[in-house]
């Protein structure tokens, strides 16, 4: 159940731990799901980068084993108390992170190229570092044991409240300050949109899974792909809130009074399970 002191500390620090937020049988269905997406030959969504990341945007509509973890309860009752219920989901990517290799070269995490960034840079470069609000909250679920070597999420705590730019010193590559959350195998991490953040080093031997589920404002344009192979008939109001883009719509089509579509999660969030 969220409290008072959970919302203060992420007003505080930019960030917050949710422990043991997904449940077992979720947290193992998508890895299953996530570890078939990565071996096939699937190419529209996939996201590779030249240092040997591989991911998915949009996985929520790609496997029926990701929906579940749009709607956690601790992590929308979190959304709703920072942002409140005009939300949707901007995007749901799966990352894999693979482990270096004792003599592979870097081309990124290296002092040159240090991966320290806030989500929605579009916002920033549009409106000034000054004037961006928060906008988004990303939710991120280790679908692999976390642990100090594993590329686990860094993040700055309190650099949602700095808009300038951080500072690196020379050589290094990481912030004064710099932390990697201790994360139990189904805690979820939250972080909002300005808040300073990188992969951290993984060197464990093997590769990190995690899906970023971002929900944002309804205004706000979501990230992926418009959804495909979604049944929104069968999805739950809070569900379909959050993934149809249907925007303040009646049944038939028609126009419904504005702010309407975000009736779900408003009322839910009233009453939010025990």
């Amino acid at each position: 159940m969220l409290n008072s002191t959970d919302v203060a500390a992420f007003e505080q620090q930019g960030y917050l731990i949710l422990r043991e937020a997904v449940a077992p049988q979720v947290h193992t269905a998508a890895r299953e799901a996530a570890e078939a997406l990565l071996t096939s030959d699937r190419t529209r969504g996939r996201d590779r980068s030249s240092d040997g990341k591989d991911g998915f945007r949009g996985v929520v509509d790609m496997d029926q084993a990701f929906l579940p973890l749009v709607s956690v309860p601790a992590v929308l009752q979190t959304a709703v108390a920072l942002l409140g219920a005009n939300l949707h989901l901007m995007s749901s990517h799966l990352i894999a992170l693979p482990s270096l290799l004792p003599a592979s070269r870097r081309t990124i995490r290296v002092p040159e190229r240090h991966g320290w960034h806030r989500d929605m840079g579009a916002a920033t470069r549009d409106l000034g570092t000054e004037q961006v609000p928060r906008l988004a909250i990303k939710a991120a679920t280790f679908l692999t044991a976390p642990g100090p070597d594993t590329g686990t999420t860094m993040v700055l705590p309190g650099s949602h409240r700095n808009p300038g730019a951080i500072e690196v010193p020379e050589g290094q590559i990481d912030p004064p300050g710099a932390v990697s959350p201790r994360l139990g195998p189904r805690d979820v991490l939250l972080f909002e949109n300005r808040t300073w953040h990188a992969g951290g080093l993984n060197t464990s031997g093997h590769t990190r899974l995690a899906v970023m589920m971002q929900y944002g404002y309804r205004w706000l344009a979501p990230l992926d792909d418009p959804p495909q192979n979604l049944d929104l008939r069968s999805l739950s109001p809070i569900e379909n809130q959050l993934l149809s883009g249907h925007y303040d719509r009646n049944t038939d089509g028609s126009i419904a009074p504005e702010g309407s579509g975000a009736d779900p999660l408003r009322r839910w969030a009233e009453h939010p399970p025990a």
